[in-house]
């Protein structure tokens, strides 16, 4: 026996139930790790907002105003912070790993014991930043501007320093350890103390 077709007015109720289902999928909430509204994060991120310890790992919060905040011990790690206004802001022993900061504004920030491995501050301006005992393995710091800026007692190892302004800055007692510091200035820089430093720098 062939078998039998299904009439047109059967099928329409087969279409309009896909139609359904289609526009309940577009309609569904953004995943947890998309992206949302303020209310989804777990502080006010703003100006001078009080997020101590508080997770924001692979956040996108590129561009914002976080000038003043206080990010002490929070969990940053693989967000991106791309031209964010850190200047004034307190990330003393927060985790930066992978985290991308190109062409933040830091200057006067405290980063105090952070572990910053593998982050991106490229073009980012650090002058007078606090970076003393942080771990920045393998991370890169091109055309940084981080003028009488502190990285005492800090991990650098491997860590790219192409074109970084590091002038009046103090790398007392840190580690360069396979740093890449091509074009790199250390003009007044002490270097009291540290390791694979180029203390012959003045004499180029």
């Amino acid at each position: 026996m062939s078998p039998r077709a299904v009439p047109p007015s059967s099928r329409r109720p087969l279409l309009r139930g896909a139609l359904v289902a289609l526009l309940f999928a577009f309609s569904a909430p953004a995943a947890a790790g998309d992206t949302g509204s303020d209310e989804e994060f777990p502080c006010a991120v703003g100006p001078r907002a009080a997020c101590a310890g508080v997770d924001l790992r692979h956040r996108v919060l590129k561009g914002r105003d976080l000038s003043g905040i206080d990010l002490t011990g929070a969990n940053l790690a693989h967000a991106v912070l791309r031209d964010v206004d850190l200047r004034g802001a307190d990330l003393s022993g927060a985790i930066l790993d992978g985290a991308v900061l190109e062409r933040a504004f830091l200057q006067g920030a405290k980063f105090a014991g952070v572990k910053a491995r593998g982050a991106n501050f490229d073009f980012a301006r650090m002058s007078g930043s606090d970076f003393s005992g942080a771990d920045l393995t393998g991370a890169s710091l091109e055309m940084a501007w981080a003028t009488k800026a502190s990285f005492k007692g800090a991990i650098l190892v491997n860590t790219n320093l192409q074109e970084a302004k590091l002038s009046e800055s103090t790398l007392e007692g840190a580690d360069l350890s396979g740093a890449f510091i091509r074009y790199a200035l250390f003009l007044n820089t002490v270097m009291a103390a540290c390791t694979a430093c180029p203390t012959d720098w003045q004499a180029r």
